[in-house]
């Protein structure tokens, strides 16, 4: 059976899986567990541009009120005598007041783009912005750091399809939505039968790369799934897709697998219009989730291992438009959670409102530092050689 490949490609479910993944797990032949203590970066991203004003609150600024006239927080909880958060993110105060949080303020990159798809490839591959990438900063960690094994499961995309954050030059992540359903449709007799009847030595290079990998996945799915449930949690979690997903996460951190970095997002926070309704939506949706992710890692002894970190493509401006929104901007904050901080709290100044420019926050700190940071200091791996970063690295981690 000879097939092309656009018709390999309207295969269904398990074929967009497949697409993800050269190389993937051999039956038989499993990647060693982590050992216990080893530390876990979850990521989640904002997706749609979150407005960092309106989270982290300048509550006694004139600029900001004179500017937001009726879409300002004037109800933030008090962090410090000057900042406080969004009154939807309880628990992030919890977690700042138990020295479990830390925010950076201002972070941002030279000569922002203000367009979603642009900006995001900016933050996922960590390129300059006049730089096209085809790699991410993830996938280039695993190009390190399994260079020589045929297991890349060091990181995991909860998402139906692969961002390029987790695409590197030679390695690319494995993404999925559900591990039972992934498992489930591994074992479709379709695409056994595809797989077995196809004949190699007509097919093209792309059509023959996709039916390896289509074998590749069907063979070893069931790895996930029993690594899913082999310790699966018997926490609550909210009955939203974030937190289904951050139970998922859950499960496998304490399972053996040895995934390093989960991927995870949410929005859209692309507030032209009504944004106090729809943010406040998205962040009790947060709220309740982490909450729930963060107590079940703790009563298992591994929030110290662990850190989320929140991240969205650009911010918002800081005038409000006509619409009771916000329009596309350039700096934001970035959320750290961890029981492994070294520095807590607000780590760097709140946003100077009287040095704009055309209306735009200025950055003060790069993105790629952050990076930078979190590959060195957490998931000990050669920044340098990943970023192409000689810039300094924080030390909240």
């Amino acid at each position: 059976m000879i097939i092309k490949r656009r018709q390999f490609l309207k295969a269904g479910s398990l074929a967009t899986a497949s697409l993800l993944l050269p190389n993937f797990l051999k039956a038989m032949s499993l990647p060693e567990a982590l050992e216990r203590g080893h530390k876990v970066l979850v990521i989640l991203q904002l997706s749609g541009g979150n407005d960092g004003l309106n989270t982290i609150v300048p509550m006694h600024n004139d600029i900001y009120f004179r500017e937001r006239q009726t879409i300002a927080v004037d109800n933030a909880l008090t962090l410090t005598a000057e900042a406080g958060i969004h009154p939807a993110l309880p628990f992030f105060k919890t977690l700042y007041d138990r020295g479990e949080l830390a925010v950076l303020n201002n972070v941002g990159y030279p000569e922002p783009n203000k367009s979603h798809f642009r900006s995001m490839d900016i933050w996922h591959s960590a390129s300059r912005s006049d730089e096209y990438l085809e790699s991410g900063w993830i996938g280039r960690y695993l190009d390190q750091a399994c260079y020589d094994c045929g297991h890349p499961t060091q990181a995991l995309e909860v998402n139906d399809m692969l961002s390029l954050a987790l695409k590197g030059k030679q390695k690319k992540a494995f993404a999925f939505k559900d591990p039972k359903k992934l498992y489930q449709t591994s074992r479709e007799e379709y695409f056994n039968t595809l797989y077995q009847e196809h004949k190699h030595q007509h097919e093209e290079e792309t059509v023959s790369y996709l039916y390896q990998t289509l074998g590749d996945t069907i063979n070893n799915a069931d790895y996930i799934f029993e690594q899913s449930k082999a310790r699966k949690t018997a926490a609550a979690y909210p009955d939203s897709v974030l937190g289904k997903d951050l139970k998922t996460i859950s499960s496998l951190i304490k399972s053996d697998i040895n995934t390093q970095v989960y991927y995870l997002q949410i929005g859209s926070f692309d507030t032209h219009i009504n944004q106090q309704q729809r943010q406040e939506s998205l962040f009790h949706t947060i709220n309740d989730a982490v909450e729930a992710f963060v107590d079940d890692l703790k009563k298992n002894g591994l929030f110290q291992h662990v850190m989320l970190m929140t991240f969205s493509e650009f911010g918002r401006r800081v005038a409000q438009n006509a619409s009771n929104g916000t329009d596309h901007g350039t700096a934001n904050q970035l959320f750290f959670l961890s029981g492994g901080l070294k520095k807590q709290g607000l780590l760097n100044a709140l946003p100077d409102l009287t040095q704009l420019n055309e209306g735009d926050l200025q950055y003060t700190e790069d993105f790629r530092k952050v990076y930078a940071t979190l590959l060195k200091n957490w998931l000990d791996a050669d920044s340098t050689k990943i970023l192409g970063w000689k810039n300094g690295i924080y030390d909240f981690i």
